[in-house]
């Protein structure tokens, strides 16, 4: 961790988005990044507007503490999982990212993704095994979860650079659009 136990704590608003719906809690922690670094798929929200909504009918925990509610409890099991592994946090602090990652789900694709510090896609490039190349950006999905946890030592290896993803991204066609 990044911070002394002597640091003064701060209540952080922490959600662990999963598409269609999420989980909230209110976190005090020395930082947003050592929530980050101890929780895995989660974001520390700091938009005025969502501190409002939240209010304070959520569970309340410090960081420190042995036991957590039902859900953070296996985000912070998941993250000491990873965190003696190689890459671990490797891609954290980085303003953007680019990542080459295989999918051989009902519809076999690979997936060229920018994303941004905060793991929510920027711009994707679909490449299906038939040779076809789709790009999209937010404004052609419904809803933009993150989908990269920057601290996750799995990602570390699906980097590819700049150029390879600006290649793949010249190539594709827009989603419901002509080349």
């Amino acid at each position: 961790m990044t911070n002394l136990p002597s640091t003064p704590k701060s209540r952080f608003l922490v959600l662990n988005d999963y598409g269609m719906g999420g989980a909230w809690w209110w976190i005090h922690a020395r930082s947003a990044r050592e929530v980050l670094e101890t929780f895995a798929e989660v974001e520390v929200i700091d938009s005025p507007e969502a501190i409002e909504r939240a209010g304070r009918n959520l569970d309340e925990v410090d960081i420190d503490e042995p036991a957590m509610p039902p859900g953070l409890d296996e985000l912070r099991t998941m993250r000491d999982a990873q965190r003696g592994r190689p890459g671990f946090g490797a891609l954290a602090d980085r303003s953007i990212v680019h990542l080459r990652r295989r999918w051989d789900g009902d519809e076999p694709a690979t997936y060229f993704m920018e994303v941004g510090s905060d793991g929510r896609r920027l711009r994707q490039v679909e490449l299906s095994d038939d040779g076809t190349a789709l790009r999209s950006s937010p404004d052609d999905w419904s809803f933009n979860s993150p989908v990269v946890d920057l601290f996750d030592p799995e990602w570390a290896d699906l980097e590819i650079s700049p150029a390879e993803f600006e290649a793949a991204w010249l190539e594709a066609r827009q989603v419901g659009g002509e080349r």
